[in-house]
């Protein structure tokens, strides 16, 4: 079971050290970490994406609501959210595959964003799922370097009238 917490927190320094040391401590694994500054520069966003059973889920949350530096935690699950991630990936090409990176681009909804005469730089901005197929799609080119951000996510739009 996969859960999506995001935790609003105090910005300041150590605060990253002890959300994710609260983590280790109880051997819950993170699945994808991503931290920003909200639109109020003394917040913070972190969006931790954790697996684990109901019981280790509810503890996460729990433990999470603890810590001082911790203003509010929200949860939610993939379905009721839309998330994003950023992926750049390096690849090399040469003249016999270079249209075919373009076209795999193309079919991904990915843009080229550097070039040289035998190196691209691809972006992505897509669903996790669609980010590790983009990868898979490039394993028959040589990937050079990969840089990815962590899930982002926010609850789906509900009208409340």
């Amino acid at each position: 079971m996969k859960k999506i917490y995001s935790v609003l927190v105090e910005n300041r320094s150590g605060v990253l050290c002890k959300v994710s040391g609260l983590f280790s401590r109880r051997s819950y694994n993170i699945d994808s970490l991503a931290v920003g500054e909200t639109d109020d520069p003394t917040v913070s966003c972190m969006t931790i994406v954790s697996s684990g059973d109901e019981r280790t889920i509810e503890q996460i949350e729990k433990q999470l609501n603890k810590k001082l530096d911790v203003i509010k935690v929200k949860t939610f699950d993939e379905p009721a959210s839309i998330s994003r991630e950023l992926m750049l990936i390096k690849v090399k090409y040469n003249r016999s595959n270079r249209r075919d990176i373009m076209e795999t681009c193309e079919i991904m909804k990915a843009d080229i964003v550097d070039m040289s005469k035998n190196q691209m730089i691809i972006q992505i901005c897509d669903l996790p799922e669609r980010i590790k197929l983009l990868i898979n799609m490039l394993q028959s080119v040589s990937v050079i370097e990969v840089a990815r951000t962590g899930t982002l996510a926010l609850p789906k739009c509900v009208d409340t009238e």
